[in-house]
C-alpha cells in the first residue's frame, strides 16, 4: 500500500492532475491488484465497498453490489436464484452458484442496461464461481476483500489483461469526520455512521403492522443501498435483492415513477413472452438485452419491424401488448419499498402499489404524513416511520 495513487485524469481528461490520498499521512486502504483505477472508478469502488460490507453486517449473507456514476444500478445478497432467475439473468449455465456468485448475478441483473461496464463491490472473497461470471460482462472494474488465486487469475485476462482489481482493506475505519472542495470552498461533516438494523423498522404507523422477517431484510436492503445512491432515491426490493432504483431525480414522484418501471421491467422480463424470445445465434449479451429492454417498452416497434427483428430474432416474436403486460405485472406481489426522504404526497403510494409494493420504510415527517398513511391504509400496505433521512450526495 502507499500513501497516495496518481491518477490519469479526474472526471474528465481535461482534469488534471489528479490523485487520491490520505491527509493524515497514512496508507490508502486499496490495493491494485491489477490495471489503472481512475478517479470515478475509485468513486464507484469505495461507495460500493461500504454498500456490501454495510448489507452483509445487517443481514449475515455475503452481499454484491453494481454501480455505474455513482449509484447503485443494483445490490443483493446471496440468496439462491430460482431457475427464471438464472435464465433472465443468463447464468444458467454455469451450474451451481457460490452464494457470492448468486449475490453478484442479483445485482448485475436487476437492471442490466444500466449495469453495462459496471465497477463491482462484492463483501467476501471473491472465488472462482464468481470471477467465471464476471469474466463474460462488460465491466471496469471489482473491489473486494480478497481473491482465490485461480479467481484472480481469470479476471486478470479480462480486457486483454487492464481490468481493475483492487484489494480492500477490511480493518480500515475512515475518519469520523469528512471533508470536500466545492468550487474552492472546503465542506466538513460527520460520516453517515447511522446503522441500519431492524429497531429502525420498529415504528409502523399504518393499520396494517405485520411485517414478516424476510420483508424486514428487504427493507433493511432498501435503506442501506439508498444511504449510498445519489439522492433524491427510491428503491423497490424483492427476495434479498434491489428491482429498481431511482437516483439523483429533483421531483420524489418522479423518482418513484423511474424506479417503478426498472422494477417492472424487472418482472416482465420473466414472462413466458421474454423467456420465449428466440434469438440468432452469435447475438451479443449487450444487443441482447438491448432488443428485451426495447421490446417490453413502449418502442417495441422497433426491433419488430421488417428488416430488423431477422437480425435479432430467430422467429419473429408477437407483439407483448399493453393488456398482457398489465396481467403480468399484477402478478408481482410482496414487493418492498424503501425511501431515502419522506414522501410528501399519496401519489407516491398510488404509483408504487402499481409495482406490487406491500411493505415501505420512510422518515416519516411531511405535513401530509397522514394523506400518505390514509393511502397505504387503502391498500393494506403496511408502512414504517424510520425518522432518519438518508440523502447522499
Amino acid at each position: 500500500m502507499a500513501n497516495e495513487m496518481l491518477l490519469k485524469y479526474g472526471c474528465n481528461p481535461n482534469q488534471k492532475p489528479s490523485k487520491v490520498f490520505m491527509e493524515d499521512g497514512s496508507e490508502l486502504p486499496i490495493t491494485v491488484l491489477n490495471g489503472k483505477p481512475g478517479y470515478i472508478n475509485l468513486l464507484d469502488a469505495l461507495n460500493g465497498w461500504q454498500l456490501v460490507k454495510e448489507l452483509k453486517a445487517a443481514t449475515g449473507v455475503c452481499a454484491a453490489t453494481s454501480f455505474k456514476h455513482v449509484s447503485p444500478a443494483g445490490a443483493a445478497i446471496g440468496r439462491p436464484l430460482s431457475d427464471t432467475l438464472k435464465k433472465i439473468y443468463w447464468v444458467d449455465d454455469l451450474g451451481e452458484l457460490t452464494p457470492l456468485a448468486s449475490a453478484y448475478a442479483r445485482a448485475r441483473g436487476a437492471d442490466r442496461m444500466s449495469s453495462y461496464g459496471d465497477f463491482i463491490a462484492l463483501s467476501d472473497k471473491v472465488d472462482v464461481c464468481t470471477a467465471k461470471m464476471i469474466q463474460r460482462e462488460v465491466s471496469d472494474g471489482v473491489i473486494a476483500p480478497a481473491y482465490d488465486p485461480e479467481a484472480l487469475e481469470i479476471l486478470k485476462s479480462k480486457r486483454k489483461g487492464t481490468y481493475c482489481i483492487l484489494q480492500m482493506d477490511e480493518n480500515y475505519k475512515p475518519n469520523p469526520v469528512e471533508r470536500k472542495q466545492v468550487y474552492g470552498v472546503t465542506f466538513e461533516q460527520g460520516r453517515n455512521e447511522l446503522a441500519i438494523n431492524q429497531e429502525l423498522l420498529s415504528n409502523i404507523v399504518t393499520e396494517n403492522k405485520n411485517i414478516p422477517a424476510d420483508k424486514l431484510d428487504d427493507l433493511m436492503i432498501s435503506l442501506i443501498t439508498l444511504k449510498y445512491t445519489q439522492s433524491n432515491s427510491v428503491c423497490y426490493v424483492k427476495d434479498g435483492q434491489a428491482i429498481g432504483i431511482g437516483a439523483g431525480q429533483q421531483s420524489r414522484i418522479h423518482c418513484t415513477r423511474l424506479a417503478g418501471q426498472k422494477a417492472d421491467n424487472w418482472w416482465l422480463r420473466q414472462s413466458p413472452q421474454v423467456l420465449g424470445l428466440q434469438f440468432v445465434d452469435g447475438i451479443r449479451r449487450a444487443d441482447r438485452d438491448n432488443a428485451i429492454d426495447v421490446y417490453i417498452g413502449d418502442e417495441y416497434e422497433d426491433v419488430l419491424r421488417d428488416g430488423e427483428w431477422q437480425k435479432i430474432f430467430k422467429v419473429k416474436p408477437e407483439v407483448f401488448t399493453v393488456a398482457e403486460k398489465k396481467a403480468w405485472l399484477a402478478q408481482n406481489t410482496d414487493v418492498c419499498l424503501g425511501s431515502d426522504a419522506f414522501f410528501p404526497f399519496g401519489d407516491n403510494i398510488e404509483r408504487a402499489k402499481k409495482s406490487g409494493v406491500a411493505y415501505i420504510a420512510e422518515p416519516g415527517g411531511s405535513i401530509r404524513d397522514d394523506n400518505v398513511i390514509e393511502t397505504c391504509n387503502k391498500y393494506n400496505i403496511a408502512m414504517a416511520f424510520t425518522g432518519i433521512r438518508l440523502f447522499h450526495h
